[in-house]
């Protein structure tokens, strides 16, 4: 009996280890989701960021049509990135605005004409106020916005190529 409570604090300390290493194992999920899904969109109104292209209010939004709404900046190399996923969406007839952060203009006209314009409207949010009431915490971030004006689902950092067919299928269901 004496000998196998010697072994006790080594075996306590391997189950320990086991815990541990499994955790360590696990990816973590660094991405802060917002905890508006499923709920309304905030309301706002946002002015136009470039000439010729509508700004962006809450109220676009519930019109019974699902779209996509991305917070994105000229300065943002994610931003580049996913640019061609976002014409390819554009392409397949997903809707899609836009909300620029941080952002002027004349920059955002310029990354336009560099990278594709796949956007209906631009609304102008220098101070990110309406970036933060949507829960989103950096650019790229997307949110599908159901036809009721209800946020379905959130994708954070910039759409990859792997990810357009799936996102016109969440499209999709959600009409």
């Amino acid at each position: 009996m004496k000998r196998a409570l010697i072994w006790l604090p080594l075996g306590l300390f391997g189950v320990l280890f086991v815990v541990i290493a499994a955790g360590l194992m696990r990816p973590a999920d660094t991405g802060v989701h917002s905890t508006l899904v499923d709920k309304p969109l905030p309301a706002f109104e946002l002015a136009p960021m470039v000439p010729g292209k509508p700004g962006l209010a809450s109220s676009n939004f519930g019109t019974g049509k699902p779209r996509l709404l991305n917070v994105f900046a000229s300065w943002c190399i994610p931003c580049v990135a996913e640019a061609p996923q976002l014409m390819a969406l554009k392409a397949r007839g997903v809707p899609i605005d836009a909300i620029a952060i941080h952002d002027k203009g004349p920059a955002v006209a310029a990354f336009l004409r560099r990278n594709g314009d796949p956007y209906s409207a631009i609304g102008d949010d220098s101070r990110s106020r309406v970036q933060m009431s949507l829960g989103s915490s950096g650019v790229p971030e997307t949110f599908l916005i159901d036809g009721r004006g209800r946020i379905v689902r959130q994708y954070i950092g910039d759409i990859r190529a792997d990810q357009v067919d799936q996102i016109v299928r969440d499209m999709a269901a959600t009409r």
